[in-house]
């Protein structure tokens, strides 16, 4: 692979990073393992919806040198206000909930039986000492080596269950109609492949590559995105795929908690495969899961640091360290204290993800249509066809959540 060509790219696999994750690993190896490829319609369906709006975020910091947030404030100080106190009420149980999984998936690949609490919490201090010492141009190299990591185990993995297929899947595509089946639905198509606020992340690591290397043109940071994304679509297929051929009609019930069902996972892909398969899945899930701790513990830090910049002006500069700190203690703190009602945690941070991406996409899309985006990079018709149309689409999804669960 050429390696100029790898050197260009990075927020764009750090999208790709903080996407691929339990949207990835969990509901669409779950998806496939209920239905086979029977909702492959609704991955790539919601895929095409969100694009334009997870787009906006490299393509107005690429053209103005300033991030979403400096944008959301020149629409109304309200936005950001916004985005600080629902930034602020899910970081937390979002961090925890990534590390969770990244902890249990160490356990099982490492083999060292510590309590899951000491696991999450050596996994948190390990990726606060990488960003704590390399900073962004530490996490665009490393983030290279652990996205070419997970796509090459995941490809394996996939052609490996596709080789040993017992028999051919119907790719019949289905609607569910069982409250159960519903519930998946909505889950996976909602935290596919991201929440929408992950935008705003892409955003800020635009301007840090624009600041690292003055190749990093608007032209060049939409590549980077379409790159990015176009993996994170390509591994949620190959993660469907290998619920469809591994664990679709297994009869096995399935955990609800995500470190379970990774484990469940990987023992029933050894099972089905062979020992041999073993360390390839292992480390895709574990690739896949360390990849989008690391990246969120940088990101909301990050983001945070920008609002409360933007919020209560020229002293707070330097708040990066801090807002990591803070984030990293909370993290501990819900591992060691709030476990047992992570549940409930992370269901209030799942629906204000679901009923907040309405917010996201109509901000990103007056922003970028506005006098505030210079006129040569702002949308051409079809595209913003196609953002009107996502804006219908995740609003009646919204209420669909709302009026469901």
């Amino acid at each position: 692979m050429n390696l100029s060509f790898i050197k260009k790219l990075g927020p764009g696999l750090l999208f790709a990073g903080a996407a691929i994750g339990v949207s990835h690993l969990v509901n669409s190896t779950k998806v496939g393992a209920e239905f086979g490829f029977g909702l492959l319609w609704a991955l790539l369906l919601v895929n095409l919806f969100k694009y334009p709006f997870f787009q906006f975020g490299p393509r107005y910091a690429a053209a103005t040198g300033e991030s979403l947030l400096d944008g959301y404030k020149k629409l109304s100080k309200g936005l950001l206000i916004t985005y600080f106190i629902l930034s602020f009420a899910t970081m937390f149980t979002i961090q925890t909930a990534v590390t969770i999984v990244t902890a249990a998936l160490a356990k099982q690949l490492f083999g060292f039986d510590f309590p899951m609490e000491v696991w999450s919490t050596i996994i948190t201090l390990l990726c606060l000492g990488i960003l704590a010492m390399g900073r962004y141009s530490f996490l665009d190299k490393l983030m290279k080596v652990i996205i070419i990591t997970l796509t090459i185990s995941t490809v394996v993995a996939f052609s490996s269950a596709l080789a040993n297929g017992n028999e051919a899947l119907s790719i019949g595509q289905i609607f569910p109609t069982e409250s159960g089946g519903i519930l998946l639905l909505i889950v996976f198509m909602g935290w596919m492949p991201a929440p929408l606020d992950i935008s705003i992340w892409h955003s800020l690591w635009a301007i840090e590559k624009q600041q690292e290397t003055a190749e990093f043109t608007p032209k060049t940071a939409l590549f980077d995105f379409n790159f990015g994304y176009i993996v994170t679509i390509i591994l949620g297929v190959c993660f469907m795929a290998l619920g469809a051929y591994v664990m679709f009609a297994s009869g096995i019930e399935f955990s609800p908690k995500g470190g379970e069902f990774a484990s469940q996972l990987i023992d029933l892909y050894t099972k089905n495969l062979g020992n041999g398969a073993y360390i390839i899945i292992a480390i895709a899930a574990f690739t896949t899961m360390f990849s989008t701790t690391l990246t969120t513990l940088d990101a909301s830090p990050r983001a945070m640091a920008k609002t409360s910049q933007l919020l209560f002006g020229k002293y707070i500069k330097h708040s990066y360290i801090f807002w990591m700190l803070i984030l990293v203690a909370g993290t501990i703190l819900i591992l060691t204290q709030f476990l047992a009602n992570m549940s409930t945690l992370i269901y209030v941070a799942t629906a204000l993800s679901f009923i907040t991406a309405p917010f996201y996409a109509i901000s990103n899309y007056i922003l970028i249509t506005s006098k505030h985006t210079p006129t040569a990079w702002q949308p051409k018709l079809g595209l913003r066809i196609l953002s009107w149309l996502g804006i219908i689409f995740l609003t009646g999804f919204s209420i669909w959540y709302l009026t469901t669960i």
